[in-house]
């Protein structure tokens, strides 16, 4: 798995079977939580936040059609309202959606990670990738957008509309606003555009290409940080000046299961990112066929870039966050399927936990959830929102 596209792996490439896994999770202390559907008929959602006018805002991948792509605000009682509809969406290298993945809201304004889309394709070797060889659907994939909107905006809009000569003019570098004359506007413009993908030969296949697709953000002082599924790594962005780099890179593992399952390596294929006590931590899902253990939350000096585990032993791990605000001094890990045998990807239940600390056995809080993609804290009342790749958010309560 070469991306942090999260739905059925490609059949052309492997084949999916269960088997019993040797493997085991870290132990964990189950405890009762229930899942409040607060609202559901999304179109994929990928990445959650809340604003400070209490909305949750969330970005929809869409369903692989052009312009299928988009961002919602929903209210804490489920009314869903369109921010900005119209952006790309295509059917990945592993035929499934990609489109808007994760969201960080800053003040008024909201930043927005834009996958691979259609930018690949398999090439004609297994664990291969070509460049698409038809016209790419829109010229701002592997890209990270820029959007400010008004407390008004947010308040009483009923959508607006990215056109494709719009996608055009932010390729082009150009600040794109949209909206009535006199009336409430949002200004939409792109931060930086990654390269759709990068040479990446194999030493069976020359040609093979390995492709961008940005999926997490968090921000620290003036530099955005972005987890890359593609790349396994992590980029660098300084907001002032729109320079990036590739900050940090996260090497292949062994995979325990081959050769029964999958190839001889996992990717790392970073995912969630957040900043707590001073550190950057992300995600790393790892690639088929997800062995349990494999997958850890990673820990990143956000001034060097060192970086080392920091909670090991997960399975498809694709959020954290800290709870040190609620006056806790734990962690919060979302897996986005759950279990100890290798079956067919992503049956097992999401499940959330809690880390006391990095190294202890954690407590399951919830195992209601259906691959869940996301979550956003509301610390007030102590509640998560969570995000459910079939369009359901959902709430859980958490108690101190």
């Amino acid at each position: 798995m070469k991306s942090t596209n999260i739905d059925v792996v490609n059949p052309r490439r492997i084949a999916v079977a269960a088997v019993t896994s040797v493997l085991t999770l870290l132990a964990v202390h189950t405890a009762d939580a229930q899942c409040e559907e607060i609202t559901s008929g999304l179109l994929r959602p990928i990445g959650i936040t809340q604003s400070n006018q209490s909305n949750l805002i969330v970005s929809e991948t869409g369903n692989g059609m052009p312009g299928s792509g988009r961002i919602s605000i929903v209210d804490l009682n489920g009314n869903r309202r369109t921010l900005l509809a119209g952006l790309p969406s295509g059917l990945s290298d592993v035929g499934d959606p990609s489109g808007p993945d994760g969201i960080f809201m800053r003040g008024r304004t909201l930043y927005v990670a834009i996958g691979t889309g259609d930018a690949g394709r398999p090439g004609p070797l297994p664990g291969t990738t070509i460049p698409n060889p038809n016209p790419v659907t829109s010229p701002i994939y592997s890209s990270i957008l820029a959007i400010h909107f008004s407390a008004n905006v947010e308040r009483t809009t009923n959508g607006f509309t990215l056109t494709e000569a719009d996608q055009q003019a932010l390729a082009n570098g150009q600040a794109v606003a949209l909206g009535s004359r006199g009336g409430d506007k949002i200004q939409v413009e792109m931060i930086v555009d990654f390269p759709n993908y990068v040479p990446f030969p194999l030493p069976f296949y020359a040609p093979n290409v390995q492709l961008s697709n940005p999926f997490g953000l968090a921000a620290v002082g003036d530099d955005l940080f972005v987890s890359d599924g593609g790349r396994n790594g992590v980029w660098k962005i300084d907001l002032l000046t729109r320079s990036y780099s590739l900050f940090a890179s996260f090497p292949s593992i062994p995979n325990p299961a081959f050769p029964t399952f999958g190839g001889p390596m996992l990717d790392a294929v970073p995912t969630g990112i957040t900043y707590a006590n001073g550190q950057l931590l992300v995600t790393l899902l790892r690639g088929f066929p997800f062995p349990p253990g494999t997958s850890v939350v990673e820990q990143i000096d956000p001034v060097t870039g060192a970086h080392a585990p920091f909670i090991s032993g997960l399975r498809t791990a694709i959020g954290v966050l800290p709870t040190m605000d609620m006056g806790l001094s734990d962690y919060l890990v979302l897996q986005h399927t759950s279990g100890t045998t290798i079956l067919p990807p992503f049956v097992g239940s999401g499940v959330l936990l809690r880390f006391a600390t990095p190294t202890e056995p954690p407590a399951q809080l919830a195992n209601c959830l259906t691959r869940p993609t996301s979550m956003t804290l509301e610390k007030r009342k102590g509640r998560l929102y969570v995000t459910e790749l079939g369009g359901r958010i959902v709430a859980i309560p958490l108690a101190p």
